[in-house]
């Protein structure tokens, strides 16, 4: 790609809306992903928090029991600890979620890049834009490119791409474990 004729290195909207609809399928393709995953995660995310509840419930049953026996105080002491543990499960069960959703979305843009040879000119194309023509832009062994000049770098690689498109889910991620 050449820088415009004109010489002042401004974009044009042209290359901004030939990402759309690429844009838009990796956006239609994350969300369907995202949303089987969402669905087997409230699934997982509910059997583990009845499981973690059952427990925890077990755990008071008994704190009680020995706080008749031993005081008050050991009572008070065993449900603080099986509340946290209730607590860590689920936290646990959150980031597995979370992982696998972004391994599916990582593997989903990957595929995409590898299989669209229109896609990955268009990064190139979004390289030099960012970067200007004398960029030296290298194909990622995992799908995308990066690119870098004199003290510029950029990286439009699938994991990065896949970690920008969850980081701007931002709190929108806490839906995936909310009953």
């Amino acid at each position: 790609m050449t820088a415009p004729a004109d010489g002042s290195g401004a974009t044009t909207t042209t290359s901004a809306d030939a990402l759309a609809p690429v844009r838009a399928e990796l956006i239609r393709a994350a969300q369907a992903d995202a949303d089987a995953v969402l669905a087997r995660a409230r699934e997982d995310a509910d059997e583990t928090l009845r499981a973690a509840h059952a427990e925890a419930d077990a755990l008071l049953e008994q704190a009680r029991r020995d706080g008749v026996r031993d005081g008050a105080a050991d009572a008070a002491a065993e449900r603080v600890r099986a509340h946290q543990d209730a607590w860590s499960r689920e936290l646990g069960a959150r980031a597995e979620v979370y992982a696998d959703l972004r391994e599916k979305i990582r593997a989903g843009v990957e595929e995409a890049l590898t299989n669209d040879a229109a896609l990955m000119a268009r990064l190139r194309e979004r390289a030099w834009e960012l970067l200007g023509s004398s960029a030296v832009i290298m194909t990622a062994d995992s799908g995308g490119v990066t690119a870098h000049t004199a003290g510029r770098r950029v990286d439009l690689t699938a994991d990065t791409l896949t970690d920008r498109a969850l980081a701007r889910l931002g709190a929108e991620a806490e839906a995936l474990w909310a009953p």
